[in-house]
């Protein structure tokens, strides 16, 4: 797999985090499908309310723990917020119409998208968030590569 590009930046607070969020939602572009791996615990909910508020979201912004799939229209663009934690088979994206998701008009944020790695489109970002306790209780190593 080549990287077309890669970056890391250092978060040191949950402002820090949504604030990478919020940059990369102003930034996203109608049809992008971006990945969200990490840990339960290390930020995605917070990273995923930034990059809503980025869309110019400004509804509650929560994990989709039991419908897989959010959807928010009052944004500049759609945004399709997925949490796939809970999947049993990926199958299940088949039943809700992942693909009209994927390959639409609006922006998917996927949380644990390594559970379903085999239906991703061939182009996405994928966002990596870490802890590294030795570097503070609060720090987060996010990594942003473009699959």
């Amino acid at each position: 797999m080549d990287f077309m590009e890669k970056t890391v930046t250092d978060s040191f607070s949950a402002e820090d985090t949504a604030a990478l969020g919020e940059q990369l939602g102003r930034n996203a572009k109608p049809g992008e499908v971006y990945t969200l791996i990490g840990d339960l615990g290390v930020g995605k909910t917070v990273f995923t309310q930034g990059f809503a508020k980025g869309l110019g979201i400004t509804e509650p912004v929560n994990s989709p723990t039991f419908t897989i799939v959010q959807v928010y229209e009052e944004g500049r663009l759609p945004f399709y917020h997925f949490d796939v934690y809970r999947i049993g088979d990926v199958e299940e994206m088949d039943e809700i119409g992942y693909e009209d998701y994927f390959y639409g008009q609006g922006v998917c944020l996927i949380e644990w998208a390594n559970l379903i790695v085999e239906i991703l489109p061939e182009s996405y970002v994928r966002v990596t968030i870490e802890k590294d306790l030795e570097k503070g209780f609060d720090y987060r190593r996010i990594t942003i590569e473009h699959m």
